[in-house]
Protein backbone atom coordinates (compact mmCIF):
# COMPACT_ATOMS: atom_id res chain seq x y z
CA UNK A 1 0.00 0.00 0.00
CA UNK A 2 1.57 3.28 -0.84
CA UNK A 3 2.21 5.29 1.90
CA UNK A 4 -0.03 8.59 2.59
CA UNK A 5 2.70 10.50 4.81
CA UNK A 6 5.90 10.08 6.14
CA UNK A 7 5.17 9.96 10.44
CA UNK A 8 5.44 13.10 12.35
CA UNK A 9 8.13 12.78 14.73
CA UNK A 10 7.54 16.01 16.69
CA UNK A 11 10.61 16.52 19.56
CA UNK A 12 10.67 18.73 22.20
CA UNK A 13 12.67 21.71 21.38
CA UNK A 14 16.18 21.40 22.94
CA UNK A 15 17.90 24.71 23.29
CA UNK A 16 17.48 28.10 21.24
CA UNK A 17 15.96 28.85 18.10
CA UNK A 18 19.32 29.60 16.88
CA UNK A 19 21.14 26.84 18.36
CA UNK A 20 18.33 24.17 16.79
CA UNK A 21 18.90 26.00 13.43
CA UNK A 22 22.59 25.17 13.62
CA UNK A 23 22.17 21.61 14.33
CA UNK A 24 20.00 21.18 12.02
CA UNK A 25 22.22 23.22 8.74
CA UNK A 26 24.64 20.43 10.41
CA UNK A 27 23.01 17.41 9.49
CA UNK A 28 22.33 15.76 6.30
CA UNK A 29 20.18 17.58 3.95
CA UNK A 30 20.64 15.37 0.80
CA UNK A 31 17.99 12.48 1.16
CA UNK A 32 19.07 10.58 -1.38
CA UNK A 33 17.09 7.38 -1.30
CA UNK A 34 14.64 8.27 0.35
CA UNK A 35 10.86 8.46 -1.13
CA UNK A 36 9.46 11.43 -1.65
CA UNK A 37 6.14 10.40 -4.09
CA UNK A 38 4.18 10.27 -0.41
CA UNK A 39 0.60 12.43 0.18
CA UNK A 40 0.27 14.78 -3.02
CA UNK A 41 4.02 15.12 -4.32
CA UNK A 42 3.76 13.08 -6.99
CA UNK A 43 1.40 14.60 -8.29
CA UNK A 44 2.38 16.50 -11.02
CA UNK A 45 5.78 17.34 -13.16
CA UNK A 46 7.74 20.47 -11.63
CA UNK A 47 11.34 21.79 -12.16
CA UNK A 48 13.58 21.43 -9.85
CA UNK A 49 11.49 20.86 -6.59
CA UNK A 50 13.29 19.98 -3.41
CA UNK A 51 12.41 16.79 -1.80
CA UNK A 52 9.39 17.34 1.16
CA UNK A 53 11.89 15.89 3.72
CA UNK A 54 14.09 19.20 3.82
CA UNK A 55 11.26 21.72 4.34
CA UNK A 56 9.54 18.75 7.10
CA UNK A 57 13.11 18.81 8.34
CA UNK A 58 12.74 22.79 9.01
CA UNK A 59 9.57 22.42 10.18
CA UNK A 60 9.72 20.00 13.02
CA UNK A 61 12.81 21.57 13.88
CA UNK A 62 11.85 25.17 14.48
CA UNK A 63 8.14 25.20 14.74
CA UNK A 64 5.49 24.37 16.87
CA UNK A 65 2.04 22.74 15.56
CA UNK A 66 -0.32 26.03 14.51
CA UNK A 67 2.39 28.47 13.88
CA UNK A 68 2.64 29.61 10.31
CA UNK A 69 5.24 28.30 7.82
CA UNK A 70 5.63 30.82 4.41
CA UNK A 71 7.10 29.99 1.38
CA UNK A 72 7.00 33.26 -0.88
CA UNK A 73 7.83 31.51 -3.93
CA UNK A 74 6.24 28.40 -3.67
CA UNK A 75 6.26 26.51 -7.18
CA UNK A 76 4.58 23.37 -6.69
CA UNK A 77 3.70 23.92 -2.79
CA UNK A 78 6.01 21.65 -1.35
CA UNK A 79 6.62 23.50 1.91
CA UNK A 80 3.07 24.20 2.56
CA UNK A 81 1.83 20.61 1.88
CA UNK A 82 4.36 19.92 4.35
CA UNK A 83 3.18 22.84 6.87
CA UNK A 84 -0.02 21.21 6.10
CA UNK A 85 0.64 17.44 7.10
CA UNK A 86 2.45 18.51 10.07
CA UNK A 87 -0.24 20.51 11.57
CA UNK A 88 1.22 24.17 10.87
CA UNK A 89 -0.34 26.55 8.94
CA UNK A 90 0.84 26.92 5.38
CA UNK A 91 1.16 30.17 3.26
CA UNK A 92 2.42 30.43 0.10
CA UNK A 93 2.93 33.02 -3.09
CA UNK A 94 3.16 32.82 -6.51
CA UNK A 95 2.45 34.22 -9.84
CA UNK A 96 2.87 31.80 -11.97
CA UNK A 97 -0.78 30.12 -12.86
CA UNK A 98 0.40 26.82 -13.18
CA UNK A 99 2.24 26.50 -9.52
CA UNK A 100 -1.06 28.51 -7.61
CA UNK A 101 -3.33 25.55 -9.12
CA UNK A 102 -0.98 22.98 -8.37
CA UNK A 103 -0.55 24.28 -5.04
CA UNK A 104 -4.16 24.49 -4.31
CA UNK A 105 -5.10 20.85 -5.68
CA UNK A 106 -2.25 19.54 -3.43
CA UNK A 107 -3.90 20.78 -0.43
CA UNK A 108 -7.64 20.42 -1.25
CA UNK A 109 -9.25 17.48 0.18
CA UNK A 110 -11.35 15.17 -2.63
CA UNK A 111 -12.95 11.93 -2.58
CA UNK A 112 -11.46 9.71 -4.62
CA UNK A 113 -14.41 8.03 -6.06
CA UNK A 114 -16.29 10.71 -6.76
CA UNK A 115 -12.65 12.30 -8.80
CA UNK A 116 -12.72 9.29 -10.72
CA UNK A 117 -16.06 9.23 -11.70
CA UNK A 118 -16.30 12.75 -12.91
CA UNK A 119 -12.78 12.10 -15.10
CA UNK A 120 -14.74 9.17 -16.26
CA UNK A 121 -17.47 10.90 -17.62
CA UNK A 122 -14.94 13.83 -18.66
CA UNK A 123 -13.15 10.84 -20.89
CA UNK A 124 -16.40 9.34 -22.21
CA UNK A 125 -17.67 12.71 -23.31
CA UNK A 126 -14.32 13.62 -25.10
CA UNK A 127 -14.33 9.89 -27.12
CA UNK A 128 -18.12 10.24 -28.31
CA UNK A 129 -17.29 14.32 -29.80
CA UNK A 130 -13.66 12.62 -31.12
CA UNK A 131 -15.71 10.17 -33.18
CA UNK A 132 -18.86 11.91 -33.81
CA UNK A 133 -17.97 15.19 -34.94
CA UNK A 134 -14.15 16.12 -35.08
CA UNK A 135 -14.69 18.71 -37.29
CA UNK A 136 -16.53 20.97 -34.93
CA UNK A 137 -13.63 20.65 -32.89
CA UNK A 138 -11.00 21.71 -34.79
CA UNK A 139 -13.78 24.50 -35.20
CA UNK A 140 -14.16 25.46 -32.01
CA UNK A 141 -9.88 25.50 -31.77
CA UNK A 142 -9.53 28.04 -34.50
CA UNK A 143 -11.69 30.10 -32.43
CA UNK A 144 -10.45 29.93 -29.36
CA UNK A 145 -6.76 30.33 -30.34
CA UNK A 146 -5.28 33.67 -31.78
CA UNK A 147 -2.25 33.35 -34.05
CA UNK A 148 0.33 33.47 -32.14
CA UNK A 149 -1.11 30.57 -29.77
CA UNK A 150 -2.40 28.65 -33.14
CA UNK A 151 1.11 28.56 -34.40
CA UNK A 152 2.76 27.63 -31.64
CA UNK A 153 -0.10 24.72 -31.14
CA UNK A 154 0.93 23.57 -34.36
CA UNK A 155 4.29 23.68 -34.14
CA UNK A 156 4.47 21.51 -31.07
CA UNK A 157 1.48 19.20 -31.46
CA UNK A 158 0.24 17.12 -33.76
CA UNK A 159 -3.52 17.37 -35.65
CA UNK A 160 -4.28 14.42 -34.08
CA UNK A 161 -3.21 14.98 -30.95
CA UNK A 162 -4.94 18.70 -30.96
CA UNK A 163 -8.60 17.42 -32.00
CA UNK A 164 -8.30 15.32 -28.64
CA UNK A 165 -6.47 17.73 -26.38
CA UNK A 166 -9.52 20.28 -27.22
CA UNK A 167 -11.95 17.46 -27.18
CA UNK A 168 -11.23 17.13 -23.19
CA UNK A 169 -10.69 20.48 -22.49
CA UNK A 170 -14.32 21.14 -23.64
CA UNK A 171 -15.20 18.08 -22.09
CA UNK A 172 -13.59 19.84 -18.97
CA UNK A 173 -15.56 22.82 -18.77
CA UNK A 174 -18.21 21.12 -18.52
CA UNK A 175 -17.47 19.79 -14.85
CA UNK A 176 -19.21 22.30 -12.57
CA UNK A 177 -18.04 22.04 -9.37
CA UNK A 178 -14.86 23.96 -9.09
CA UNK A 179 -12.46 21.90 -6.96
CA UNK A 180 -13.09 18.59 -9.22
CA UNK A 181 -12.52 20.60 -12.23
CA UNK A 182 -9.53 22.37 -11.08
CA UNK A 183 -7.76 18.53 -10.08
CA UNK A 184 -8.79 17.23 -13.64
CA UNK A 185 -7.32 20.10 -15.09
CA UNK A 186 -4.18 19.29 -13.42
CA UNK A 187 -4.52 15.39 -14.57
CA UNK A 188 -4.94 16.96 -18.43
CA UNK A 189 -1.76 19.26 -17.85
CA UNK A 190 0.33 16.34 -16.41
CA UNK A 191 -0.33 14.49 -19.31
CA UNK A 192 1.68 17.45 -21.19
CA UNK A 193 4.04 18.29 -19.20
CA UNK A 194 5.98 14.69 -18.39
CA UNK A 195 9.32 13.59 -17.16
CA UNK A 196 9.20 11.33 -20.02
CA UNK A 197 6.77 10.78 -22.74
CA UNK A 198 3.75 12.72 -23.35
CA UNK A 199 1.46 13.86 -25.77
CA UNK A 200 3.35 16.62 -27.39
CA UNK A 201 6.34 16.55 -30.28
CA UNK A 202 8.60 17.81 -27.34
CA UNK A 203 10.97 16.53 -25.11
CA UNK A 204 12.36 17.18 -22.34
CA UNK A 205 9.86 19.50 -20.99
CA UNK A 206 10.23 18.58 -17.24
CA UNK A 207 13.22 19.90 -17.25
CA UNK A 208 12.23 23.45 -19.41
CA UNK A 209 14.21 23.24 -22.56
CA UNK A 210 12.32 20.94 -24.74
CA UNK A 211 13.32 19.83 -28.60
CA UNK A 212 11.15 19.20 -31.08
CA UNK A 213 10.92 15.96 -32.47
CA UNK A 214 12.19 15.33 -35.61
CA UNK A 215 11.51 11.87 -36.29
CA UNK A 216 7.09 10.77 -34.92
CA UNK A 217 6.11 7.17 -34.93
CA UNK A 218 2.15 7.48 -34.90
CA UNK A 219 0.12 4.94 -33.23
CA UNK A 220 -0.76 2.98 -36.65
CA UNK A 221 3.55 2.74 -36.87
CA UNK A 222 3.44 5.37 -39.67
CA UNK A 223 7.34 7.31 -39.46
CA UNK A 224 6.91 10.93 -39.94
CA UNK A 225 10.29 12.97 -40.95
CA UNK A 226 9.48 16.86 -41.39
CA UNK A 227 5.93 16.19 -41.71
CA UNK A 228 6.05 13.98 -44.46
CA UNK A 229 5.10 10.42 -44.27
CA UNK A 230 8.35 8.48 -44.67
CA UNK A 231 7.07 4.62 -44.31
CA UNK A 232 8.12 1.84 -41.56
CA UNK A 233 10.31 2.36 -38.52
CA UNK A 234 13.66 2.48 -39.15
CA UNK A 235 17.00 3.27 -36.90
CA UNK A 236 17.46 7.36 -37.35
CA UNK A 237 21.15 8.17 -35.81
CA UNK A 238 21.39 11.54 -34.43
CA UNK A 239 17.81 12.48 -34.52
CA UNK A 240 15.26 12.72 -32.25
CA UNK A 241 12.31 10.12 -32.62
CA UNK A 242 8.75 10.05 -30.68
CA UNK A 243 6.40 7.49 -30.43
CA UNK A 244 2.55 9.95 -30.25
CA UNK A 245 0.58 9.00 -27.76
CA UNK A 246 -3.14 9.26 -27.65
CA UNK A 247 -4.25 12.06 -25.09
CA UNK A 248 -7.74 9.95 -24.64
CA UNK A 249 -5.69 6.90 -23.51
CA UNK A 250 -2.51 8.96 -21.52
CA UNK A 251 -5.18 10.69 -19.38
CA UNK A 252 -7.24 7.61 -18.55
CA UNK A 253 -4.26 6.47 -17.16
CA UNK A 254 -3.05 9.26 -15.30
CA UNK A 255 -6.22 9.74 -13.62
CA UNK A 256 -6.37 6.30 -12.53
CA UNK A 257 -2.99 7.34 -10.64
CA UNK A 258 -3.87 10.54 -9.64
CA UNK A 259 -6.92 9.21 -7.73
CA UNK A 260 -4.96 6.26 -6.20
CA UNK A 261 -2.50 9.67 -4.91
CA UNK A 262 -5.31 11.39 -3.18
CA UNK A 263 -5.46 11.96 0.29
CA UNK A 264 -7.55 13.26 3.42
CA UNK A 265 -5.71 16.03 4.45
CA UNK A 266 -5.69 15.87 8.79
CA UNK A 267 -9.03 16.68 10.31
CA UNK A 268 -9.70 19.86 12.28
CA UNK A 269 -6.80 21.97 10.98
CA UNK A 270 -6.87 25.34 9.38
CA UNK A 271 -6.48 24.94 5.15
CA UNK A 272 -3.38 26.82 4.04
CA UNK A 273 -3.66 30.13 2.56
CA UNK A 274 -2.58 29.85 -1.19
CA UNK A 275 -2.57 32.84 -3.59
CA UNK A 276 -1.10 34.95 -6.46
CA UNK A 277 1.29 37.23 -4.87
CA UNK A 278 5.10 38.51 -5.90
CA UNK A 279 7.60 37.32 -3.32
CA UNK A 280 8.97 41.54 -3.55
CA UNK A 281 5.63 42.52 -1.93
CA UNK A 282 3.96 39.79 0.13
CA UNK A 283 0.43 40.94 1.73
CA UNK A 284 1.11 39.72 4.83
CA UNK A 285 1.32 42.20 8.95
CA UNK A 286 4.85 42.98 9.73
CA UNK A 287 5.64 39.61 12.14
CA UNK A 288 3.51 37.49 11.81
CA UNK A 289 5.12 34.40 10.69
CA UNK A 290 7.37 31.80 12.61
CA UNK A 291 9.24 30.44 9.95
CA UNK A 292 10.00 30.66 6.05
CA UNK A 293 11.45 27.70 3.68
CA UNK A 294 11.70 28.85 0.25
CA UNK A 295 14.11 27.90 -3.22
CA UNK A 296 14.28 31.34 -5.31
CA UNK A 297 14.54 30.83 -9.14
CA UNK A 298 18.21 30.49 -10.77
CA UNK A 299 19.86 33.65 -12.13
CA UNK A 300 19.24 34.60 -15.86
CA UNK A 301 16.66 31.73 -16.45
CA UNK A 302 18.78 28.72 -15.92
CA UNK A 303 15.20 27.14 -15.06
CA UNK A 304 12.87 28.35 -17.41
CA UNK A 305 9.29 27.41 -15.76
CA UNK A 306 7.27 29.79 -18.38
CA UNK A 307 8.97 27.72 -21.03
CA UNK A 308 7.38 24.38 -19.74
CA UNK A 309 4.50 25.24 -18.12
CA UNK A 310 2.78 27.22 -21.58
CA UNK A 311 2.85 23.80 -23.11
CA UNK A 312 -0.31 22.73 -20.69
CA UNK A 313 -0.99 26.78 -20.17
CA UNK A 314 -2.42 27.67 -23.88
CA UNK A 315 -4.89 24.68 -22.89
CA UNK A 316 -6.01 26.14 -20.22
CA UNK A 317 -6.95 29.44 -21.60
CA UNK A 318 -3.82 31.16 -21.54
CA UNK A 319 -2.56 33.31 -24.40
CA UNK A 320 1.24 32.50 -25.60
CA UNK A 321 1.58 36.33 -26.05
CA UNK A 322 0.02 37.34 -22.21
CA UNK A 323 2.34 34.13 -20.50
CA UNK A 324 5.29 35.80 -22.31
CA UNK A 325 4.08 39.33 -20.82
CA UNK A 326 4.18 37.60 -17.13
CA UNK A 327 7.61 35.42 -17.59
CA UNK A 328 9.24 38.63 -18.04
CA UNK A 329 7.69 39.32 -14.22
CA UNK A 330 9.72 36.70 -12.62
CA UNK A 331 12.22 36.98 -10.28
CA UNK A 332 15.83 35.93 -12.68
CA UNK A 333 14.74 37.08 -15.67
CA UNK A 334 16.59 38.61 -18.24
CA UNK A 335 14.56 41.90 -19.52
CA UNK A 336 16.66 44.79 -17.59
CA UNK A 337 15.07 47.92 -19.81
CA UNK A 338 12.80 49.95 -17.21
CA UNK A 339 14.09 48.43 -14.01
CA UNK A 340 14.92 49.53 -10.65
CA UNK A 341 18.42 48.55 -9.84
CA UNK A 342 19.89 48.49 -6.01
CA UNK A 343 22.77 49.11 -4.37
CA UNK A 344 24.48 46.22 -4.02
CA UNK A 345 26.56 45.27 -0.41
CA UNK A 346 30.31 44.80 -1.40
CA UNK A 347 30.57 41.39 -2.07
CA UNK A 348 27.62 41.11 -4.11
CA UNK A 349 28.63 44.36 -6.33
CA UNK A 350 32.36 42.89 -6.65
CA UNK A 351 30.49 39.79 -8.20
CA UNK A 352 28.35 41.47 -10.54
CA UNK A 353 31.65 43.81 -11.50
CA UNK A 354 33.35 40.37 -12.60
CA UNK A 355 30.39 39.52 -14.94
CA UNK A 356 29.92 43.21 -16.18
CA UNK A 357 33.69 42.89 -17.30
CA UNK A 358 33.34 39.85 -19.23
CA UNK A 359 29.47 40.51 -20.08
CA UNK A 360 27.94 43.88 -19.72
CA UNK A 361 24.70 42.68 -19.89
CA UNK A 362 25.05 39.51 -18.49
CA UNK A 363 26.61 41.68 -15.61
CA UNK A 364 23.37 43.87 -15.82
CA UNK A 365 21.10 40.84 -15.99
CA UNK A 366 22.98 39.25 -13.01
CA UNK A 367 22.51 42.87 -10.97
CA UNK A 368 19.07 42.46 -11.56
CA UNK A 369 18.51 39.26 -10.03
CA UNK A 370 20.42 40.40 -6.52
CA UNK A 371 18.41 43.17 -6.58
CA UNK A 372 15.38 41.26 -6.71
CA UNK A 373 16.46 38.65 -4.32
CA UNK A 374 17.39 42.06 -2.35
CA UNK A 375 13.75 43.52 -1.99
CA UNK A 376 12.55 39.72 -1.73
CA UNK A 377 14.88 39.03 1.62
CA UNK A 378 13.84 42.54 2.66
CA UNK A 379 10.00 41.28 2.16
CA UNK A 380 11.03 37.75 4.66
CA UNK A 381 12.59 40.15 7.15
CA UNK A 382 9.71 42.12 7.18
CA UNK A 383 6.87 39.31 7.50
CA UNK A 384 9.02 37.15 10.05
CA UNK A 385 9.28 37.10 13.67
CA UNK A 386 11.96 38.23 15.12
CA UNK A 387 13.88 35.14 17.13
CA UNK A 388 12.93 33.22 13.82
CA UNK A 389 14.58 32.01 10.82
CA UNK A 390 14.09 31.46 7.16
CA UNK A 391 15.71 28.79 4.80
CA UNK A 392 16.67 29.80 1.45
CA UNK A 393 17.58 27.14 -0.83
CA UNK A 394 19.93 27.65 -3.74
CA UNK A 395 21.90 27.02 -6.31
CA UNK A 396 24.91 29.21 -8.25
CA UNK A 397 25.08 29.75 -11.98
CA UNK A 398 27.92 29.94 -14.44
CA UNK A 399 28.00 33.31 -16.45
CA UNK A 400 30.66 33.41 -18.68
CA UNK A 401 32.69 30.81 -16.93
CA UNK A 402 32.21 32.50 -13.71
CA UNK A 403 30.35 31.71 -10.64
CA UNK A 404 28.01 33.81 -9.67
CA UNK A 405 28.31 32.79 -5.86
CA UNK A 406 24.97 32.91 -5.22
CA UNK A 407 24.93 31.55 -1.66
CA UNK A 408 27.69 33.99 -0.88
CA UNK A 409 25.95 37.24 -2.08
CA UNK A 410 22.77 36.57 -0.75
CA UNK A 411 23.95 35.68 2.53
CA UNK A 412 25.90 39.25 2.48
CA UNK A 413 22.68 41.24 1.40
CA UNK A 414 20.79 39.37 4.12
CA UNK A 415 23.07 40.57 6.53
CA UNK A 416 22.82 43.92 5.06
CA UNK A 417 19.21 43.74 5.75
CA UNK A 418 19.78 42.50 9.67
CA UNK A 419 19.65 38.84 8.97
CA UNK A 420 22.45 37.03 10.88
CA UNK A 421 23.96 34.32 9.04
CA UNK A 422 24.76 31.87 11.70
CA UNK A 423 25.52 28.83 8.99
CA UNK A 424 25.37 27.43 5.34
CA UNK A 425 24.29 23.80 4.33
CA UNK A 426 25.41 22.00 1.47
CA UNK A 427 23.18 19.40 -0.43
CA UNK A 428 24.56 16.93 -3.09
CA UNK A 429 21.91 16.75 -5.94
CA UNK A 430 20.42 13.14 -6.96
CA UNK A 431 20.86 13.92 -10.43
CA UNK A 432 17.46 12.24 -11.62
CA UNK A 433 15.72 14.59 -9.36
CA UNK A 434 16.69 17.82 -8.13
CA UNK A 435 19.11 18.34 -11.14
CA UNK A 436 17.43 20.15 -14.06
CA UNK A 437 18.16 19.13 -16.74
CA UNK A 438 19.76 15.72 -15.81
CA UNK A 439 21.17 14.45 -18.64
CA UNK A 440 22.35 10.85 -19.16
CA UNK A 441 25.96 11.61 -18.76
CA UNK A 442 27.88 14.02 -17.36
CA UNK A 443 29.17 16.94 -19.46
CA UNK A 444 31.93 18.73 -17.65
CA UNK A 445 31.30 21.57 -20.82
CA UNK A 446 28.23 21.96 -19.97
CA UNK A 447 27.19 25.26 -18.23
CA UNK A 448 23.97 23.76 -17.20
CA UNK A 449 25.63 20.58 -15.25
CA UNK A 450 28.58 22.58 -13.86
CA UNK A 451 26.38 24.28 -11.96
CA UNK A 452 23.73 21.69 -10.78
CA UNK A 453 25.85 19.14 -8.79
CA UNK A 454 24.93 20.38 -5.22
CA UNK A 455 23.16 23.42 -3.81
CA UNK A 456 23.38 25.48 -0.41
CA UNK A 457 20.60 25.84 2.23
CA UNK A 458 21.26 29.62 3.49
CA UNK A 459 20.04 29.99 7.33
CA UNK A 460 19.24 33.63 7.76
CA UNK A 461 18.12 34.34 11.12
CA UNK A 462 16.36 37.81 12.41
CA UNK A 463 17.62 38.39 15.62
CA UNK A 464 15.39 39.30 18.97
CA UNK A 465 16.53 42.55 19.20
CA UNK A 466 17.63 44.33 16.14
CA UNK A 467 21.09 46.11 16.12
CA UNK A 468 20.83 49.90 16.08
CA UNK A 469 19.76 51.95 12.25
CA UNK A 470 17.23 51.40 9.69
CA UNK A 471 17.28 47.99 7.79
CA UNK A 472 15.53 48.42 4.23
CA UNK A 473 18.53 49.18 1.82
CA UNK A 474 20.87 46.72 0.64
Amino acid sequence: MRQLALPIQQQKPVGTVRERLLGLLAEDLDFHGQDSRYASHNFHSFPAKFPPQLPRKFILGLTAPGDRVLDPMMGSGTTVVEAYLTGRHGLGFDIDPLALALSNVKVTPIEGQRALESGKEVLERARRAVESDPVSLERTLQERLDGETRRFVDYWFAPETQIELQALVSALAEVKEPRLRTFLELVFSSIIITKSGGVSLAYDLAHTRPHRAKVVVASDGRVILGGELVGEPSPRVGLLTKRLRSPLVEFEKRLRKSVAGLYYLPAGEREPLIGGGDAQHLPLRTGSVHLIVTSPPYASNAIDYMRAHKFSLVWLGHGIHDLGARRKEYIGGEAISGFEFRELPQVAATVVAEITALDAKKGRVLHRYYSEMGRTLQEMYRVLKPGRCAIVVVGSSVMRGRDTRTEVCLADIGRALGFEVPAIGLRQLDRNRRMMPAGLKVDLDSQIQQRMHHEYVIGFYKPEAPPGGVHGDC
